[in-house]
This record gives C-alpha cells, structure tokens and sequence, in this order.
C-alpha cells in the first residue's frame, strides 16, 4: 500500500515498515518456500508502486497475477486483516489497477516482439551462447548487412543472411577477414534450434516500443503491464533472452539520472530461479552487469524465488530491500541454505533470524530494507499487508477480453513481415538465376546460329563445288561434242578431196573404172590422214 509517499510492506509489531521510493531503484528479492505468501508480497509492492505513478512489469509465471486488473473481494479474512493493520484509518479499499496483458506467443495477451537488429549481435551470441569465434562472425555478419543496407527483423533475415555469407565467403573474406564456412554452418545450426523454442514469433515486426511501458492509467497509477509466462517458462533460453533483452533496452534508451525521488519503472521476475537454469556462464555475467548499472537509469528489479541460493551471488549482492518468507529445512542442504540466508540480514538481537526462518506463517516475512543513506536496516519480523485487488486470477475469457479493449492491441495484434534481407536476397537469387537461364538460352541460340552459319556455308560450298563440276563437266562435253563436229566435217571435206584426186588419178591410168577405184581410195586416204593429224591434236 502506497501511505505517506512510501512503499508500505508490512507491520512489526505496530511499526509500518516500508521501502524508501528513493531507494527501490537499489533493487530486491522476494523470497521464501511454496505457499508462504511471495505471490501477495509481489502484489502489495506491485500496486504499491502503481499508486506512487511508477510503471510496473511483472512476469506471472503462474498466471496467477490477472486478478490485479479486479478490485478486491471483501470477506471476514479480509476485514480481520484490515482491523489488525489499521488499514481502514489509512485509506484502504479495493480497486482495479490498470492491467496491460502481454505474451510473446500472442495467446493470452498483446504480442511481444523484438527484432534481430535490436537484439544485436552481443545479445545473440550470449543467447545462443557461441564460441569466441562463432561470435566474432555474427558480428561480422551484421556487419555486412549494415554496410549493404540489409534489415534483419526475423530469424529467416539471420538466416539468409549467414547463407549469403556462406555463399560468398571467398569473396567477403577478402574485406571483413576470414570466415569460416564451418563457423557460419554453426551459428546457422543455433537459429534453428532458437526458432524451434519460439524465436521465430519472438523476433518479428512490429516490435515493442519500450516508451508504451513507461504509461499510467487513470488517476495517475502506473500502468502494471503483465507478461504471461506461463508457456515460456518451458523455455529458459527464450525466457532469459528476452529478459536481458529488456534490460539492455532500457539500459541503452534511458538516461542517466541517479538517484531521485521514485524510480522510472520497477520490474518484479516471478520464478526467477528459472531465469539462470542451465544458461551460459557468459549470459550470467551480462545479466548481472546490467542489474548493477541499470539502477542509475532510474529502473528497479525484484527478482522473486524460493531459495535465495537461486540467484547468482554476483547479483544477489546487488538486491538492497530483501522480503524473506518462511524456507524449510528438510535436509542438511536446505539447513545450510536456511543458515546463509539468515547470516545475509543484520542482525536483530530481538529474536534469532535463522530459528526466526523456519517457523514463520504464511503472510509473515523477515524484512530488511534501505534507509535514506542506502545503508540496509536490521531485519524486521512483518505480517504482509492484503493487496487491494482481487488476490486470485480471473478467468482466461476475461483476460483476453481486457486484452481486446486495449489500444495497443491495435498496434502490435498483426505480424508484419516487411521487406527486409531475405526478401532482398531471395529477389537477388531469382535474378541470378534468370540472369543464368538468359545467358544459358542466349548461348545455345548463339551455337545454334554458328551451327546453322557453318552449315549454310558447307552446303554453299557444297553446291559450288557441284556447279563447278558441273560446268567442268559441261565444257568438256562441249569441247567434245565441237571436237566431234570439226572432226565429221574436216573427215568428209578431206573424203571429197582425196576423192577428187583419187578420180583424177584413177581417170587418167584406168580410165572409167580406175576412175571409179582412184575415188573410194582417195577418199578414204584423205579421211585417214585427217584423223592422224587431229589426234596429233
């Protein structure tokens, strides 16, 4: 409950104890077994912090924080509570706070998105947790698609562009330094795997606009916006990756402002033990960087688990306001971590903290938090206050009726696939191999038109040549046929003549007769001498 500008928690012994505004950018932890109340501390704090104007995000694991967009049920319970805090002197009632429901998945609230570009390559590479190597040849992929003016929204931009890189790598080798095609193979292998735990819907236009968390409600009240994890928290990649994310948004959007007089926004991580199960070493050391440097932006974190020892040290060591509920101990393991979280408080010579852990009720909580000069007050034995709105759920048909009725459903319901890198480079694949297919086509009909030039020339050749011997062939037939005509005629001109000698001849020895026999002899003389002289010829 939000009284006298403070974060009021709970009540020890008459004493309101409470966390400074100024001080919840320091950071805290609810924690405490099963069932011992850290839900109801989560949502005290939460409209607390509402009621102060501070933006709140909290990620329900369980699906059990809904109920906060309904005012409270009064009941005998309730009204018990009431009188033994004093509440109904401090302006207690029960009302709704203005709820925003959220979901990576687009299931049970308003899509959330981010993209690949905003992740960057740092983010991917602790995500997908890639050898030094691999890392160095993400960041040179986002290299190349920054200098060619490639988006990468989606996993199947990443995607195209590793091929592309992988495609070309002789040639890119030469400008960013060696890339190795195995290395890339390998980072690829890891996109799959991410998109099979979900990234292909978490990495998507449009992405959120990180300002839309920073809005109040009505009267003033800080919106509370309410991730539903209840399917993410199966994917601890997903679930860390979109945490650090988140963290590294903020981080990088908001300025510096130090201290002041109530923190920007405040983030409750319910179930964060899941957070940093089986993660890499190298993404807890980024998640623990950012909670060290992110409360100078103005941003709290409350990280809320079972067993403190679930928090790495480096950033347990960074959580100032500390809410502990009962932890059992069952076992010798759980006796020594009931002993380090009873030696993490100072002190309070009032009771035994670590006896103090092991018999406290349900609602009850030892509590230390920050004073005004940021030094942690002795541990305090509290009742939890009751939360204002309804402690339950509210049913899966109300929520996505409260999810339709806000404006910002509008904005982020439809996915948009925009054109970007694949879309790009799948039009530069089509073109090459239309490029490819128009020079194959252009050379065949080049061949093709040599063998047809080659073959009009041989049968050019061909048919000169047959007129040549044709024409050949008709010149003889005509020297022939000339040759055989001057032959007939010079044979009979030289008959008549060696005739008329012959008669002559024939006449003037034998008269009639030797004429007669002088002619016949004659002729044929003359005819045989002719035939010798052309032959000669």
């Amino acid at each position: 409950m939000y009284y006298d500008n403070k974060i009021w928690i709970g009540d020890a012994d008459g004493e309101k104890i409470c966390i400074l505004p100024k001080m919840a950018n320091r950071h805290g932890l609810i924690a405490g077994a099963t069932g011992t109340g850290k839900t109801i501390t989560l949502k005290v704090l939460a409209e607390s912090f509402s009621d102060a104007g501070v933006p709140v995000f909290l990620a329900d694991i369980k699906g059990d924080l809904s109920g906060m967009c309904r005012p409270g049920e009064d009941s005998a319970d309730m009204q018990a509570r009431i009188r033994l805090f004093g509440l109904d002197a401090c302006g207690f009632d029960y009302h709704s706070y203005p709820s925003v429901f959220w979901d990576i998945y687009g299931e049970m609230g308003i899509p959330l998105r981010t993209t690949i570009s905003e992740m960057g390559p740092i983010l991917l590479s602790k995500l997908m947790d890639l050898n030094a190597t691999q890392s160095d040849i993400l960041t040179i992929v986002f290299k190349i698609a920054d200098d060619e003016e490639l988006l990468l929204i989606d996993t199947k931009d990443l995607k195209a562009m590793l091929q592309y890189v992988s495609e070309n790598s002789k040639e890119l080798s030469l400008t960013y330094g060696n890339i190795s095609k195995q290395s890339v193979a390998a980072i690829l292998r890891h996109v799959v795997a991410l998109e099979a735990q979900g990234g292909d819907r978490f990495f998507a236009e449009p992405a959120l606009t990180i300002s839309d968390w920073f809005a109040c409600g009505t009267g003033g009240k800080g919106n509370i916006n309410i991730l539903d994890c209840r399917t993410l928290a199966n994917n601890g990649t997903l679930y860390s990756a979109f945490l650090l994310w988140m963290l590294s948004e903020l981080f990088e959007t908001l300025p510096e402002i130090g201290d002041r007089e109530k923190p920007r926004m405040v983030f409750f991580f319910d179930e964060a033990h899941l957070l940093f199960d089986g993660i890499s070493k190298a993404l807890e050391d980024k998640i623990e960087q950012i909670v060290k440097l992110i409360r100078s932006k103005g941003v709290g974190i409350y990280f809320i688990t079972q067993n403190p020892k679930d928090i790495p040290d480096g950033v347990l060591s960074q959580l100032g306001n500390k809410i502990q509920h009962a932890l059992r101990a069952y076992t010798p393991s759980d006796e020594k971590a009931v002993k380090a979280a009873a030696n993490s408080f100072r002190t309070n010579p009032a009771f035994d903290t670590k006896e103090a852990l092991t018999s406290l009720g349900t609602g009850e909580a030892l509590i230390s938090v920050l004073d005004e000069d940021g030094i942690p007050g002795v541990v305090q034995k509290c009742r939890i206050l009751p939360p204002q709105s309804l402690m339950g759920p509210i049913p899966d048909s109300e929520k996505k009726q409260e999810v339709l009725v806000n404006n910002l459903y509008l904005r982020y319901q439809n996915m948009e696939d925009r054109d970007s890198a694949y879309e790009f480079l799948q039009r530069q694949r089509v073109q090459a191999v239309q490029t490819a297919e128009k020079e194959r086509l252009a050379g065949e009909e080049a061949a093709r038109a040599e063998k047809e030039a080659k073959e009009k020339a041989r049968l050019a050749e061909k048919e000169a040549a047959q007129k040549a011997k044709e024409a050949q062939k008709e010149a003889e037939r005509r020297k022939k046929a000339i040759s055989s005509g001057v032959s007939s005629v010079a044979k009979t001109a030289a008959g008549t003549i060696g005739r008329e000698i012959g008669n002559n001849i024939g006449k003037s020895v034998g008269g009639s007769f030797g004429k007669k026999l002088g002619g016949n002899v004659g002729a044929s003389l003359g005819r045989s001498i002719l035939g010798t002289f052309l032959k000669l010829f």
